[in-house]
């Protein structure tokens, strides 16, 4: 099955294998593709195959089989650092006994000596498991395709305890934060895993969708034409509609669908036709009233005569008062159309607080000025 993944790989990745012994053959199988096969010898170790192989451009790492604890540890740094994803075989039953091999390999081989810390690195590269099966009568297939999903670490403690007010909340809160605390030390989860294709009765069924991040990894190392079958793939079976990858051609500029350019030019038409429909709303309103209504439709201003005491003349409409020629002693309205008082000129008073005399248009009356005698004063005395 290895033997047959490469063809699926696109020849422009140049494959790494680390094997113990020579068994894919795959320079044959691929001659023409960039392949470089190593092993180890008593002289050269693994490590140093793995060391060299980091040097020569290499995207994709094939272990051949992780059979040994030093061959587990070369898989997990290949896997983290070394290439954009590794391939390798196991004879794990299931996968949490996947896990807990590689884990146990790991600590054995002194690379961590914590076993949360081991297997926390062990889930972190593991993908995909395919599992194959080989039943009583000879027949070799896939029974199923795990997807391995790691659990994240997040800070679930609280501080609610500041907003209790009894000793008793207080406990309360501390004992939820110290079960969390307890919880994350002595039985804590670092990876979930489910099946994303199953053998039943004879036929593949999809049971459980891909996660998004690996939706997204999966996407991002694709072409277009890969990208929109697997798109179209995603959307039959599970509903899931991934964000449109952006093309480019060779100006960089975006390449639009056929489909994407119409609905452009269509809004293009919408908003040119609102913005008409916005220039020919002032001539309109120009001829309409502020209630909306036209202004030939609008009821004529009646404007009466209003005689005053002067004899002077006020013009009075529906929405205003015309003022006449002369001010003083106007019948003015208000904005209802209802006569207001008509208020007078203030009397003026000269130094002995008597009224000085004014004449009929209210104006004041000017004395000539006293005038003096010349007193000769020797004529006097």
């Amino acid at each position: 099955m290895l033997m047959a993944m490469i063809e699926n790989i696109y020849e422009t990745m140049n494959l790494r294998i680390t094997e113990t012994a020579f068994e894919l053959h795959l320079r044959k199988i691929y001659p023409t593709r960039n392949i470089v096969s190593m092993r180890e010898t008593e002289t050269i170790s693994g490590q140093d195959c793995l060391d060299v192989q980091k040097k020569t451009d290499g995207s994709v790492n094939i272990i051949g089989e992780v059979a040994t604890d030093p061959v587990a540890s070369w898989m997990i740094q290949s896997a983290q650092v070394a290439s954009k994803f590794t391939l390798f075989t196991h004879h794990a039953k299931t996968f949490p006994n996947l896990v807990t091999a590689l884990r146990n390999s790991m600590l054995r081989t002194g690379v961590f000596k914590d076993e949360k810390t081991a297997e926390e690195q062990v889930v972190q590269v593991l993908n995909f498991d395919i599992h194959l099966i080989k039943d009583f009568r000879g027949r070799r297939y896939i029974e199923r395709i795990t997807e391995c999903i790691p659990v994240e670490e997040k800070n679930e403690y609280t501080f609610d305890h500041r907003k209790e007010k009894t000793l008793e909340g207080k406990f309360d809160k501390f004992f939820d934060n110290a079960t969390i605390f307890f919880t994350k030390q002595t039985n804590r989860e670092l990876y979930k895993y489910r099946n994303i294709l199953e053998f039943v009765d004879d036929s593949y069924v999809l049971t459980n969708p891909i996660s998004d991040e690996n939706i997204r990894g999966m996407r991002e190392n694709m072409n277009d034409t890969d990208v929109e079958e697997f798109d179209a793939f995603l959307e039959r079976n599970w509903g899931i509609k991934p964000p449109k990858l952006v093309a480019y051609d060779e100006n960089g500029k975006e390449i639009k669908s056929e489909s994407a350019v119409a609905a452009e030019e269509s809004a293009k038409k919408e908003t040119f036709k609102a913005s008409e429909m916005n220039k020919a709303k002032p001539s309109e309103s120009a001829n309409a009233s502020s209630d909306g209504s036209p202004r030939e439709n609008r009821p004529q201003m009646k404007a009466t005569a209003t005689a005053t005491s002067s004899g002077s003349v006020g013009v009075n409409s529906g929405s205003g008062t015309v003022r006449p020629e002369q001010r003083p002693h106007i019948q003015k309205t208000n904005m209802t159309g209802q006569n207001r008082p008509v208020m007078k000129k203030r009397p003026i008073l000269d130094r002995n607080q008597n009224v000085k005399p004014q004449n009929a248009s209210g104006n004041n009356v000017q004395r000539k000025p006293t005038e003096l005698k010349n007193f000769d004063l020797d004529e006097e005395e």
